[in-house]
């Protein structure tokens, strides 16, 4: 850019163009720039866009370890701090990143599935940020009571995340208790080490708790008994906790009347009787999720539920025996529903349905899986009623035909999700063996869809890959998995995808290095991409996804016809990439996964490849893939070419 140019943009030091805004002023038009790419757009024409960004970022998502320090320094105004996605991320790195940088303005941390972190790590962390109020550590089935008592440090926590938190024990719990009395919103479930002792002071020390997941833990009713007394508590998960039953909740019906959540699905000692009793202590619920916990319903619940009328607006029975008259009574009672969940619930019927709906008007989401009675007139009484629609579920409803959809399509604008997945239906009835004819139907009836499954639709051909992409611009996922008439010229629409972030390719064995090469230089935000099987690409399509496709982060090309140059070339390119299955790359040798790995080495966070490597491979490579958190996934599975039906 010349120095003309760049007084123009505003990017030189006059005071002319963008570059006479204030920072505050221009931090809030970057504000109103949503996506990405533009932002960084505005970054790279005006260096006072720059500064501003600098200046006003809130959010960050490190995706590597190397580049934290700088970034932390970067930018002085962050509150929230995304590391999950650093593989190699351990205490001293994290450490020496945050060791002089200003963070007294960060306020939420997510660590989810950050292994390497530990106590020492947490210790830092806590120091560094003062103000810190909410800490993710799902998933770090590593931590435990250590890691537990040097976030209790962060006195001023009020949400803080342990799920499958193996290590965490009652003893931890305590700490947390302890040190952090201002709680709001706190999970530890499948933290199976933990029992009534560990809730019961939890309770006693953290009065202000509005959120609680006991999901999976052993607790009993001793434990419902302590949380009833939370005069806050507005939303509390007990999924699959085998030792609680109808005494439990009658314990919790006691309680303050605060409660606007419950999730006991999965509850296997729990009967209508006991939610009945819930129902009773509680009149305020918006959200009852009861899945596979009952085998029928009684009337005394069906009586208390219809007194919730005014604020249930999620309910969940999934799995329940149901009737018409059931299902009637509930739309009378339950006018403002916005999501009903009936999947695999025997007795749903047409008659049900239509009873329902014809209350229900308000309904977003539907989920009818494996109610396999339905048929169109059920599609036909929900099309009429729910025009504010937006996910259908008729997974396994074989009755159903292309009537039906039609009219759901033509009557609810605003359909973003349907699942169609063994339905049975016919080709215009956009089914398993749909043809051009029914993609080209979607393509017209649905421009908001954002999710499309075509898998094994082999009888889609590049034809109808024009029409979905002329007609459906917001698709992120599609999955093409199989449909083996695809060639080049059909991946060439899918370029003007731009919003597409997953793709599935399995099979399509008439694909090359060209389709792929119009995929990626459209679709610049394509996150995960699957290519197995898809014997014709070689190196050609490694070199265009090295070149376009810089945000990916999963790739699957095992079985594809790379050379190791190409495959090093892809590693080495892809600083975002962290998940790599690679089984059966026939024509890489030992030295080409060597070189290519150590491309990869800091970044990786799985890699899938054959057992037989590892024996081969050397030591230090495999050490130190390990050490930057790669888990090795080693598959033993033999060479067989399959085809593509």
């Amino acid at each position: 850019m010349s120095e003309e140019e760049a007084q123009r943009y505003g990017g030189g030091t006059g005071g002319g163009g963008v570059g006479a805004l204030s920072v505050d002023l221009l931090g809030q038009v970057l504000d109103r720039v949503l996506e990405r790419r533009d932002r960084k757009a505005c970054r790279l024409v005006s260096r006072a866009f720059a500064r501003a960004e600098a200046a006003h970022r809130r959010a960050l998502r490190v995706l590597r370890r190397e580049p934290l320090p700088r970034l932390l320094r970067a930018f002085p105004a962050l509150e929230r701090l995304d590391l999950s996605a650093c593989a190699s991320l351990d205490d001293a790195s994290l450490a020496a990143a945050l060791a002089g940088a200003d963070l007294g303005t960060v306020r939420q941390v997510c660590l989810a599935r950050a292994s390497g972190v530990g106590w020492r790590g947490l210790e830092a962390l806590v120091a560094a940020c003062p103000r810190l109020e909410a800490v993710d550590l799902s998933h770090c089935v590593g931590a435990g009571d250590r890691e537990a008592a040097a976030l209790a440090a962060a006195s001023g926590l009020r949400e803080l995340n342990l799920e499958k938190c193996l290590g965490v024990t009652d003893m931890g719990l305590a700490k947390v208790a302890v040190g952090c009395p201002r709680l709001e919103n706190l999970s530890f479930k499948w933290c199976r080490e933990i029992s009534d002792i560990g809730v019961d002071l939890l309770v006693k020390k953290c009065r202000e708790l509005r959120s609680l997941d006991i999901s999976y833990l052993k607790v009993s009713n001793e434990s419902l008994r302590s949380i009833s007394t939370l005069e806050k508590l507005e939303e509390l998960a007990m999924v699959a906790c085998s030792c609680i039953d109808d005494e439990g909740l009658e314990l919790l019906s006691r309680g303050s009347n605060s409660l606007q959540s419950v999730d006991v699905s999965r509850c296997d000692h729990v009967t209508s009787q006991g939610l009945a009793s819930l129902i009773d202590g509680h009149s305020f619920l918006q959200k009852l999720y009861a899945a596979d916990s009952l085998h029928e319903i009684g009337q005394d619940f069906l009586s208390k539920l219809v007194t919730l009328k005014a604020t249930l607006a999620v309910l969940r029975l999934d799995g329940f025996e149901v009737s018409s008259s059931l299902l009637s009574a509930i739309g009378e009672g339950c006018t403002n529903l916005v999501e009903i969940g009936l999947s695999k619930c025997n007795g749903v019927t047409d008659e049900g349905i239509s009873s329902l709906v014809a209350c229900c008007s308000y309904l977003r989401t539907i989920d009818l899986t494996c109610c396999n009675l339905v048929t169109n007139n059920s599609l036909d009484s929900i099309a009429d009623n729910c025009k504010l629609l937006e996910c259908l579920r008729l997974e396994s409803c074989s009755s159903i035909n292309e009537k039906g959809l039609e009219r759901i399509a033509s009557c609810c604008p605003n359909l973003k999700e349907i699942d169609l997945t063994d339905c049975g239906v016919n080709d215009e009835g956009l089914s398993s063996s749909i043809s051009d004819k029914g993609l080209g139907f979607i393509s017209s009836k649905c421009g908001k869809l954002i999710e499309l499954d075509l898998y094994r639709c082999s009888s889609i051909t590049d034809d109808g890959l024009a029409a979905l992409a002329n007609g459906c611009k917001k698709i992120k996922l599609l999955n093409l998995c199989y449909c083996n008439k695809i060639t080049d010229s059909g991946l060439s629409h899918l370029g003007a995808l731009e919003e597409l972030t997953n793709l599935e390719l399995r099979c399509l064995v008439r694909i090359t290095g060209i389709g792929i090469s119009s995929v990626v230089t459209g679709c610049k935000s394509l996150v995960e991409l699957d290519l197995k099987r898809c014997y014709s690409v070689d190196d050609s399509g490694l070199w265009a996804l090295a070149r376009y496709a810089l945000n990916l982060r999963q790739l699957t090309i095992s079985y594809c016809q790379v050379t190791g140059l190409g495959l090093c070339h892809l590693l080495s390119s892809l600083r975002c990439l962290q998940d790599v299955k690679m089984v059966h790359l026939s024509w890489v040798s030992i030295e080409g996964f060597e070189m290519a790995l150590r491309a990869a080495c800091g970044r990786l966070k799985k890699l899938k490849i054959l057992s037989g490597l590892k024996t081969v491979l050397s030591p230090d490579l495999l050490q130190l893939l390990q050490a930057c958190g790669c888990r090795i996934r080693w598959v033993n599975k033999p060479l067989v070419y399959k085809d593509a039906i």
